[in-house]
């Protein structure tokens, strides 16, 4: 372990809501201090002397590591599409410190001998923390719950069943009630099951003239009724993955004002693309839940800001080359976006829709606080995870640089701002632009 001066930053701290210049003191991996413009001048005369290490940020942006929940790596069943290395030299590359991954691989991590062999892997091959969520049932069929207190001491730091919908609410409120004996978090995904399946496109003129099976934004409505319900009875803790649709915001705001223990998330292809996007049958557009119109997209972004939807998340979902070269309605959903999930949040910056305090507090602050982590802030004593970036620098996205095996993003060719400079994960660089 090194004591480093991060000398010159613009400190982004989104628990002040804040952008100041200064510098920032790590010790033995974590924020031991930071230092005001005038005491970084005073500094930097010792520094030799103090510091081990003096990373000159150049009037650049430190933040918070981003901690982001929902990844998808495809290790075991599908290494092909991801692995743990991979994916984590993705998201070093994106200034994600933290990969919060989901259990819907192949088999499921619905028990505790898959879980540990996932964390097993995660830590010999990712260069950052890999924090895995276990299933809520059993093959995420929706029949039988797992065994979450021994997945909880295996690891598990959540419980999903991803966009598998229990459509049994008995089968959903006895897991709901067992998770909050535990004190578990639970994950759910807002959607009515019998009007989504087989959707790829949202309700509307747009969906129906390209002749896209397309599913109304009630059903995303109708989903987060029917688990904020289940929330209301059972007292247990739960985040909302994607809230993606603007009728959706009114339930949710009654569910936080009734001081019911609920989150919610968004993903951040939903908050830089619309509906329109998918006018050329990309495939690589196509994700889950469909790409919503513009209006619901301002309405999702100003959710965001106000604090309404707390988390923004990459939802980082693999998919090989076979599973998207088919027509738009056949083709596998998602998208990657551990690389693309800072540029794409800079969209929101430079249209002066959201700040960057507010951006990471979205992304790294409320993550890490709804698991329960140190994480996520600038605070003396957190731990040294940090991202230095440019949010200024132009360039275009060509998927042949992502670090993913999979290269399935929407943004590839498109016309970008904000570059990862370094990424540090306990005051050790993991990754630096050449």
């Amino acid at each position: 372990m090194t004591d480093i001066l991060f000398k010159n930053a613009k400190l982004v701290d989104p628990e002040a809501g804040t952008v100041t210049t200064g510098a920032l003191v790590v010790r033995a991996g974590r924020i031991a201090g930071r230092l005001t413009q005038d005491a970084e001048l005073n500094a930097e005369k010792t520094a030799t002397a103090n510091f081990s290490q003096v990373v000159d940020c150049q009037r650049k942006y430190l933040a918070p590591g981003i901690v982001d929940v929902g990844v998808k790596v495809c290790e075991p069943g599908e290494r092909h599409k991801e692995s743990f290395g991979s994916a984590g030299l993705a998201a070093a590359a994106g200034g994600v410190t933290t990969m919060v991954t989901r259990p819907d691989t192949d088999p499921v991590i619905d028990n505790p001998e898959t879980l540990e062999f996932v964390i097993r892997r995660a830590r010999e091959a990712a260069p950052v923390n890999v924090l895995p969520m276990a299933a809520l049932t059993k093959g995420r069929q929706g029949r039988e719950m797992t065994e979450i207190g021994f997945l909880l001491d295996a690891g598990a730091v959540a419980f999903t069943d991803c966009d598998q919908v229990i459509a049994d609410s008995k089968v959903f409120a006895r897991a709901l009630t067992y998770a909050r004996s535990l004190g578990a978090l639970v994950l759910g995904h807002p959607q009515d099951p019998g009007l989504s399946t087989g959707a790829a496109a949202t309700s509307g003129k747009f969906a129906s003239l390209r002749g896209l099976p397309a599913v109304s934004p009630m059903a995303e409505r109708m989903g987060l009724d029917r688990d904020i319900a289940m929330v209301e009875m059972t007292g247990a803790r739960y985040h909302a993955d994607q809230i993606t649709v603007a009728r959706a915001l009114p339930p949710l705001e009654r569910a936080k004002n009734n001081g019911f223990d609920i989150t919610a998330g968004t993903s951040i292809h939903h908050l830089a693309l619309n509906a329109l996007d998918v006018s050329d049958y990309r495939t690589f557009f196509k994700i889950k839940p469909p790409l919503r119109d513009e209006e619901d997209r301002v309405a999702i972004a100003e959710a965001v800001r106000t604090g309404l939807i707390d988390v923004i998340s990459s939802m980082h979902t693999p998919q090989d080359e076979e599973s998207k070269r088919l027509p738009f309605e056949a083709a596998a959903s998602g998208a990657v976006a551990l690389e693309t999930l800072l540029p794409a949040a800079m969209r929101l910056f430079h249209a002066d829709q959201i700040d960057l305090p507010t951006l990471w507090r979205a992304m790294s602050l409320n993550p890490a606080k709804r698991l329960g982590l140190e994480t996520g802030r600038l605070a003396v004593g957190a731990p040294a995870d940090l991202v230095l970036f440019d949010p200024h620098a132009p360039f275009v996205m060509d998927r042949a640089t992502l670090h993913s095996k999979s290269r399935n993003t929407p943004f590839d060719g498109a016309r970008m701002q904000g570059k990862v400079l370094e990424t540090f994960v306990a005051g050790r660089s993991v990754y630096k632009r050449d």
